[in-house]
């Protein structure tokens, strides 16, 4: 009866566990991406002719970056390097 209240509470542990390092994955991505994003905006500030000057150019501009960031984003290596540095602390 003991053991497998044990076996039940180590499982729960583990499905909890293996919860919150999804979580702390998906934000470290979250924190990669807007690092990219900002070297993106200073990679693109000057003029392009990819983009030209229009009215919606800051807009279009800011959501492609953005688009951008979020899809590089987990693939530079700054999630990982934070992502192993966190999850021993979890």
């Amino acid at each position: 009866m003991k053991t497998q209240l044990i076996t039940s509470l180590l499982h729960k542990h583990s499905e909890s566990k293996s919860q919150t390092l999804k979580e702390l994955k998906k934000v470290c991505d979250d924190f990669e991406s807007e690092i990219l994003n900002f070297f993106l905006k200073e990679a693109m500030d000057s003029t392009n002719a990819l983009f030209p000057e229009s009215p919606g150019e800051k807009i279009y501009k800011s959501m492609y970056q953005e688009q951008l960031s979020k899809e590089l984003s987990g693939n530079f290596g700054y999630s990982k390097l934070l992502f192993d540095y966190l999850k021993e602390k979890v």
